[in-house]
């Protein structure tokens, strides 16, 4: 059912005709927007002057609102509809048309809180957001192998001497070696005794890498 507000109330929620569910948020959004609600006592509503002279207090409880707005609430302004009747001959017959609004159920809103409530379709919403997820980071990742990739095409040379540094800095930071950038961007920094022990493990490494592979490569050919 709708009701008609007290002008002033009406005037101040701006809602002249509505259901008392929506008059009630209509009067918590003007609390809340005009900060009302007592800071300490939270039940409270500290009313100022427009809603002093509206409900007589200067203070109270939000549970006591619906309340109070029995002696504020109205039925509803009665439909007129201005009609000349004509007295003229019975030839002479009119037609007239009205706009009338009239309040009926939404069924789309039902079938629409239907659709979000239902066990199916939050699995679906899961299902789909999980799909959307996985989709976006599939392209970040295809976005930094093409820049990974179209760097490398464009300046060969000066991609690869960025990327040493930036992997030699990403092994620092993992194995917290600081080392000495100033020695180890001179030549003789790598003629010392260690490196050559450290490229004949290297090499050592990759030949049994290689040989691994050349057994596993014949014994699949001679099976």
């Amino acid at each position: 059912h709708q009701f008609k507000l007290d002008p002033r109330l009406a005037r101040l929620l701006g809602v002249h005709t509505q259901t008392r569910p929506v008059i009630i948020t209509a009067l918590w959004q003007y609390i809340k927007t005009h900060k009302l609600q007592d800071a300490h006592e939270r039940e409270y509503i500290n009313c100022d002057k427009y809603l002093e002279q509206i409900f007589q207090v200067p203070r109270m409880k939000f549970a006591e609102i619906p309340g109070r707005l029995n002696q504020l609430l109205f039925p509803p302004d009665p439909i007129i509809i201005n009609h000349t009747i004509s007295v003229e001959g019975a030839d002479q017959k009119k037609t007239s048309c009205y706009d009338i609004d009239v309040e009926v159920d939404d069924n789309l809103k039902t079938q629409m809180n239907n659709f979000l409530l239902s066990t199916n379709s939050q699995q679906d919403i899961a299902t789909l957001d999980n799909k959307i997820h996985e989709t976006v980071e599939t392209i970040n990742s295809l976005k930094t192998n093409r820049e990974f990739y179209l760097s490398f095409a464009k300046d060969p040379q000066q991609f690869i001497q960025k990327w040493l540094v930036s992997q030699n800095r990403d092994l620092k930071t993992m194995t917290d070696v600081v080392g000495n950038p100033e020695e180890e961007r001179r030549a003789q920094f790598y003629y010392q005794p260690w490196t050559s022990e450290a490229v004949n493990r290297y090499f050592y490494t990759k030949i049994q890498q290689k040989r691994a592979e050349l057994e596993q490569a014949l014994g699949i050919r001679n099976n």
